[in-house]
């Protein structure tokens, strides 16, 4: 019995987490950061790194988990991106515009005064499908998705946080039409890896909690199927990020947060390095997609306006990574957004069981250069462009 048990825990584990890395292709994002992991934090701008209010909170700051008591929680993300690029007053817009991203916590505090937690949630990505006749004679698009699973230890000493969390990543990408680019591969690939998340929170009073968090590189198996794609012969490590902010309860009933964020996409030579290099694809120190490193501000609000109804708003400012030099390829991964709004809130059904609900806008974003006009090295005026959408839904079970 319990082999068997073992071994459909098992199958249904490995089938959930494919399911969630192909179903979370791109998200609300920081060029192809997530902008926050669960439903609340998208409805507060992302924030939350001083905030441990819920268990996915450990994936903004594994210390958070230190102060959330025994709590299930799972959620989903619908979310819609609008981009393309415009070449000769032409709109191409890109298809497949509607993406679910789960993401599931669970908090468990221990017998030696100290919390274990379990989240998995979707870091990030990016996807492109243009139709036939765009940039060829074939459909072109990218499909990028990264899933972590963290499991966080943490604790407390005096009026001070702490959390570690090892993460496992796995991303998978799968390219189609990129033959014109000299891509040889066109079978979805799979690469795992990981790295570290660790962070802190301070109370300095019983109204003001500063938090610091940072993750380290996750360093990444290549994608052996795009090794005439990718810098390194497939190299695509994920970057690294340090985040730092605070939370301000100015009433009982009344917090504000304020986070500044760090991306660090000069990590990855196959993100950050310059389209322009005069080297084949693929190549060590080779073209990439020229993206730089980018600062966010994201800002929150949490009113609770009785114990049944809480409500929340945020916004988030992006620098944009992608450059005027950099728009040939960035056709294939337009992360361009750089103003995000939100709003949401939770119905508490009773003190174990409640709901979470958010709307994320990030308005359109265009960046002017030139884009493919034929075979490269063929380019014509024009500009890449992103929009975006998304509704979230969650539900926490209290224990």
């Amino acid at each position: 019995m319990n082999r068997k048990y073992g071994q459909t825990a098992t199958r249904l584990g490995m089938t959930l987490t494919t399911a969630m890395l192909l179903a979370t292709p791109a998200m609300a994002t920081e060029g192809m950061f997530a902008l926050g992991f669960s439903t609340s934090q998208r409805a507060m701008g992302g924030t939350g790194v001083a905030y441990g209010h819920e268990s996915m909170s450990a994936a903004v700051n594994p210390a958070n988990a230190a102060n959330v008591g025994r709590q299930f929680q799972l959620g989903v993300d619908i979310f819609s991106p609008n981009r393309g690029f415009i070449r000769g007053g032409v709109d191409n817009e890109s298809g497949s515009n509607y993406f679910p991203a789960p993401n599931l916590s669970y908090n468990h505090p221990l017998a030696n005064g100290n919390v274990f937690n379990i989240s998995m949630y979707g870091n990030g990505g990016m996807n492109t499908d243009y139709a036939a006749g765009a940039l060829g004679p074939t459909s072109v698009g990218i499909d990028l998705s990264q899933l972590f699973i963290s499991a966080t230890y943490a604790g407390t000493s005096g009026d001070l946080s702490w959390g570690i969390a090892p993460t496992l990543a796995i991303q998978t990408f799968k390219g189609d039409g990129l033959a014109g680019f000299g891509v040889t591969g066109v079978d979805r690939d799979w690469s795992y890896g990981g790295g570290l998340k660790a962070g802190i929170t301070y109370k300095v009073s019983p109204t003001l909690t500063l938090g610091l968090a940072g993750q380290t590189k996750m360093y990444m198996s290549k994608f052996d199927e795009y090794a005439t794609l990718f810098e390194g012969a497939g190299s695509f490590d994920i970057p690294a990020s340090i985040t730092a902010g605070l939370a301000w309860k100015a009433q009982p009933n009344l917090t504000f947060l304020a986070d500044i964020q760090r991306i660090f996409y000069s990590g990855n030579p196959a993100i950050s390095n310059s389209s322009a290099i005069p080297l084949p694809l693929g190549s060590a120190g080779g073209p990439g997609f020229g993206w730089s490193d980018i600062n966010v501000l994201k800002l929150g609000v949490e009113y609770k306006a009785n114990d049944q109804m809480t409500w929340r708003a945020g916004y988030a400012y992006s620098e944009n990574p992608v450059g005027p030099e950099d728009v040939y390829f960035g056709v294939l991964a337009p992360g361009v957004v750089t103003h995000h709004l939100t709003v949401g809130g939770t119905y508490a059904f009773n003190e174990r069981n409640s709901i979470d609900f958010a709307l994320e806008y990030a308005p359109k974003s265009t960046v002017n250069g030139f884009v493919p006009a034929g075979p490269p090295p063929l380019a014509a005026p024009g500009s890449i462009y992103m929009s975006q959408t998304s509704i979230s839904v969650g539900w926490t079970h209290n224990f």
